[in-house]
């Protein structure tokens, strides 16, 4: 092309030239290099792959609800995922990019990453993630099921947008400044529980939310000691609303009259609105200071503030216990707004006096306190006339949190290394609403204390064999909630045993046991698990892998609580037995030419019984086969089945397949 363009652009000027006069003899002129032509952009080196296909499903075979609550993958054209490379000789923009993508066609889980770079110049590292959620389990919050009326009443179809974005100067220097953004955004509609007083009403409800983080920093990268100072701040808005047009009457979850009178709602329209911003300072550093000596902390402070605006209209036959009468409509406004200033420090060593000995010890500490205050107006409409009633409170929260960690290694012999600690956690948190105003006490105090043994062993009796464990003994003189653990005792055992270059087997037990005595409460968790894997690849996989791992796990627990209908002290129990396994194998099927098929077959499995006997299968098999240099095309096929003995209703069963081609390069 630059051939044919030069010709015709100097063709006119050959044209108009004169014919030579005759050839005159000249002195020979000086040798003269030949004009070097510049040779053409080198074309950017691009390699990877990438998947993309079509998915067919046989249709849900049960509750579709509890399917897309599950697993909720769709038929349709799919980029199943892609990861490749840029090179750019030229290194004019960048020196290299990277590219990430898995999930994008309707999948609830789509994801992005993109990072480019100069060298000592910049890095951009960029991550983006879409997800839909959708949460809408029949049995779930469904005080209607006695009446055979099957309604999640805190049912979610969302989707979620999270994306984070940085960019840092001069990479490799000891002094790179950086700034970042990330952005968490929220939308979608779903299914809320509006309760007025005696009675409580499902209304549908739309949801949004979004989050913004700006930061900025610089980090220094020396020898024996790197820091990091970052400025940043946030803006936060979150906003819902309950509507439910005039006209049908909603008659709640109470079926039977309320003191001779039957409860309904036939018109609501409630909105809440928050909005915040915060604005924070982080330090950083780990130092090398000497040889044996390492020393890293951390400090953060931040001053959150936000604002509450609700309002609320509702009609219907509704209660009032206060006065114990009857009112058709009412209306509720509330405003409020709150400050909570926040520090966060911590600061740790690891000492290594001699050889066989290393020492790491750790302080956190967390302290936050808030000061709210709100004002609210409740207008009801009663028989004789509308009752208005104002509330100012102001309220504190309180809390501090401190932690002290010593661990001590000592390396006995080559194979054996010891391991003791000592945690020690304190606080104290406490609230305050004045004045108290319904159910809402004056003042709560809360203390936080709990003395920690720790210890853990490392044995190699020979090359291929590996054996650990670690434990923790706690005991606690309070907590701030009445799950947290308290006096528990933590254990856990590995072994590990590398047969020969091509087969690994491994096992895992785990063990958790945790009692809250306090009067009241009488807590008590336990869990357990054990575990077995398996990894054989022979020849370095040119034949087949194989991996496969299964699990028994056990949960109970009970605790004591109030019952809502009568005050009345009753204990909660929950007991889990299960089964989980799951297997993979691969073979290579043969090699005819560039065709080389792969056959990767397996799944997973999830068996329980107790107080929610549940089973999960997910077998699948996918086929993968060569068709020239750069393109291979595959298939897979996938089975969700999922059952509950108790809640039959919520069990579905789908086969799904996928056909695409992967190209590479």
């Amino acid at each position: 092309m630059r051939i044919l363009l030069a010709t015709l652009v100097c063709f006119p000027l050959v044209a108009q030239t004169p014919p030579p006069a005759a050839p005159v003899a000249a002195p020979p002129a000086a040798a003269t290099a030949p004009p070097t032509a510049t040779p053409p952009a080198a074309e950017p080196d691009i390699t990877g792959w990438v998947d993309f296909g079509y998915r067919w499903t046989s249709g849900i075979g049960g509750s579709l609800e509890t399917y897309r609550s599950v697993v909720n993958l769709g038929a349709g054209p799919k980029l199943f995922g892609a990861d490749f490379t840029v090179v750019d000789p030229d290194k004019r923009i960048f020196d290299s990019m990277h590219v990430r993508a898995a999930g994008w066609g309707g999948d609830p889980y789509g994801t992005l990453h993109v990072d480019a770079s100069k060298s000592k110049l910049y890095r951009f590292d960029a991550d983006y993630r879409d997800l839909s959620y959708f949460n809408n389990l029949p049995s779930y919050a469904d005080p209607l099921l006695t009446r055979g009326i099957i309604l999640d009443e805190q049912s979610f179809d969302t989707r979620r947008h999270i994306g984070s974005y940085s960019l840092e100067f001069l990479p490799g220097n000891w002094f790179i400044p950086y700034v970042a953004f990330d952005r968490d955004a929220n939308s979608g509609t779903g299914v809320m529980a509006f309760t007025a007083n005696a009675n409580e009403y499902a209304v549908p409800t739309s949801l949004n939310d979004r989050t913004n983080l700006y930061r900025a920093g610089v980090r220094f990268e020396l020898r024996r000691f790197h820091a990091t100072l970052e400025e940043g701040g946030t803006t936060f808005s979150s906003g819902q609303s309950l509507y439910q047009s005039p006209g049908a009457t909603n008659p709640g979850y109470l079926n039977t009259p309320y003191l001779g009178q039957t409860l309904d709602l036939a018109s609501v329209g409630a909105n809440y609105g928050i909005t915040g911003n915060s604005t924070y300072s982080k330090a950083l550093f780990t130092s090398n200071a000497l040889p044996w000596l390492d020393l890293y902390g951390q400090f953060m402070f931040s001053q959150p503030d936000s604002s509450v605006h609700y309002q609320e209209n509702a009609t219907g036959n509704l209660y009032l216990p206060s006065e114990i009468v009857f009112y058709q409509s009412e209306q509720y406004l509330v405003s409020a707004a709150a400050k909570l200033p926040h520090t966060t420090a911590s600061f740790g060593a690891e000492i290594r006096p001699l050889k066989r000995i290393r020492m790491a010890t750790s302080w956190l500490t967390d302290r936050l306190h808030d000061g709210a205050n709100s004002s609210s107006l409740e207008t009801d409409a009663l028989a004789g006339g509308p009752q208005r009633t104002a509330l100012l409170l102001a309220s504190s929260l309180a809390s501090n949190y401190n932690q002290v960690e010593t661990n001590l290694w000592f390396d006995a012999t080559s194979r054996l290394t010891l391991r003791g600690g000592y945690r020690y956690v304190w606080g104290q948190a406490g609230d305050a609403v004045l004045p108290q105003a319904g159910e809402l006490t004056g003042v709560e105090q809360a203390k936080l204390r709990r003395n920690v043994a720790l210890g853990g062993i490392v044995y190699r009796p020979i090359p291929k064999v590996m054996l650990t464990a670690e434990t923790e003994v706690a005991s606690s003189g309070g907590v701030y909630f009445n799950t947290s653990l308290y006096d528990y005792q933590k254990v856990r055992t590995q072994a590990r045993y590398q047969a020969t270059n091509s087969l690994t087997l491994a096992l895992d037990f785990t063990y958790l046991n945790n009692d809250n005595p306090s009067p009241g409460i009488h807590y008590n968790f336990r869990s357990q698990q054990e575990a077995a894997s398996l990894f054989w690849s022979p020849r370095s996989g040119k034949i087949f892998t194989f991996q496969g791992t299964y699990s028994w796990s056990s949960i109970r627990s009970g605790i004591l609580y109030l019952m809502p209908q009568s005050l009345t002290q009753a204990t909660s129990n929950y007991a889990e037995n299960a089964h989980t396994a799951t297997t993979l194998f691969t073979v290579n099927l043969g090699h005819w030419g560039i065709v080389a098929p792969k056959l990767t077959a397996g799944g997973s499995l999830f068996i329980s019984s107790g107080s929610l006997p549940t089973s999960y299968y997910q077998p699948m098999a996918r086929l993968l086969v060569p068709v020239s240099k750069h393109v291979q095309t595959f298939a897979e096929w996938w089975f969700y089945g999922y059952g509950e003995a108790f809640y039959s209703y919520q069990g579905f069963a789908t086969h799904l397949a996928s056909v695409g081609l992967r190209y590479s390069r």
